[in-house]
C-alpha cells in the first residue's frame, strides 16, 4: 500500500473492536479479493472474508489482524440474505467476485457461459449490495465498491459475454450512485485493465495454461491484484465526501483493451 492509501482523518478504525469499521470483500480467496483484504486490513479494517472456498479465506483469515471468513456463494440469494442478517455492522462492501469463461465469438458462444458470467458479474453484485445496502445506509457513512472492468466501458472480439456482464456491473454503480444521492453512501466503480493473477485467464481458458500465458506474452508488466488492491484501499479510505465515481486503471503497456505493446 502506498503512503497516500491510508484513511483519512475521521474513518480509521483502529483496533478491531466490534465497534470498528467493518469491510465486506467477495471474491476473497484470491487474486485482487485477496489482496484487497490484505491491504484494507492494514489500514486498520475488520475485513470479513466471504467466497466460496472456505479452506482459502479461512486460511487468509488467520493470517490477518480482526479478519473472520465467511463461505459464500454470492449468486445464492438466500445464503447472501442469511449472511447479512449474521453480519451486524457493514461500513464498506466490495463487490468483486466475478470473472470470465471462455472467448468465443458471439456467434458460437455458449449460453451456458453467458449465464454464468452474468450471474455472478451481475447478480452477484445485486444481492450483495441490496442485502448490505441497510447496513451500510445506517452506517451513517458507507462505501458500496463495484469492481467493473475495462470489459465494462470497451467491447473487443472473443469478449462478447464477459463484456455484457461488465457492462451490467458497470449499470449497477452508475445507476445506484444516482438512486443513493442524498444518502450517506458513496459508490465507486474501479475498471481494471490487463492484469495478472493467478487464477483469471486460466479458468476463462478452462485451465488451458499455455492459452493463458499468452494473454500477457510480451508485456513485461501487467497490472498485479496488489496494484488493483492499492486502488480500492486509496479511493475507500479518502475522506467522507470525497466519491471517486470512476478509476479506470491500466498497465503503462496497455493503451485500450486491443492496443498493447508487447516486446520480443
Amino acid at each position: 500500500m502506498t503512503a497516500d492509501a491510508r484513511p483519512a482523518e475521521g474513518r480509521t478504525p483502529t483496533d478491531g473492536a466490534p465497534d470498528a469499521r467493518t469491510a465486506v470483500i467477495t471474491g476473497a480467496s484470491s487474486g485482487i479479493g485477496a489482496a484487497t483484504a490484505r491491504q484494507l486490513a492494514a489500514a486498520g479494517y475488520r475485513v470479513v472474508l466471504t467466497a466460496r472456498r472456505k479452506d482459502r479465506i479461512e486460511a487468509l483469515a488467520a493470517e490477518l489482524p480482526h479478519a473472520e471468513a465467511y463461505a459464500l456463494d454470492v449468486t445464492d440469494r438466500a445464503a447472501v440474505e442469511t449472511f447479512a442478517a449474521s453480519l451486524g455492522r457493514c461500513d464498506v462492501l466490495v463487490n468483486n467476485a466475478g470473472g470470465a469463461l471462455g472467448a468465443e465469438p458471439v456467434a458460437t458462444g455458449d449460453p451456458a457461459d453467458w449465464r454464468a458470467m452474468y450471474e455472478v458479474n451481475v447478480l452477484g453484485t445485486l444481492h450483495m449490495t441490496q442485502a448490505l445496502l441497510p447496513a451500510l445506509t445506517a452506517s451513517g457513512d458507507g462505501t458500496v465498491v463495484v469492481l467493473s472492468s475495462t470489459a465494462g466501458h470497451a467491447t473487443y472480439e472473443g469478449g462478447g459475454g464477459y463484456v455484457a456482464a461488465k457492462h451490467g456491473a458497470h449499470v449497477i454503480a452508475e445507476t445506484l450512485r444516482l438512486e443513493l444521492c442524498g444518502e450517506p453512501v458513496r459508490v465507486i466503480e474501479i475498471a481494471p485493465g490487463m492484469v495478472k493473477t493467478e487464477e483469471f485467464a486460466t479458468t476463462r481458458f478452462r485451465g488451458d495454461t499455455a492459452k493463458a500465458a499468452k494473454v500477457y506474452e510480451g508485456v513485461a508488466e501487467p497490472l498485479s491484484a496488489d496494484d488493483v488492491a492499492d486502488t480500492i484501499t486509496w479511493a475507500v479510505t479518502r475522506p467522507s465526501h470525497v466519491n471517486i465515481d470512476l478509476l479506470v486503471v491500466r498497465p503503462r503497456a496497455q493503451a485500450s483493451n486491443t492496443k498493447v505493446h508487447r516486446t520480443g
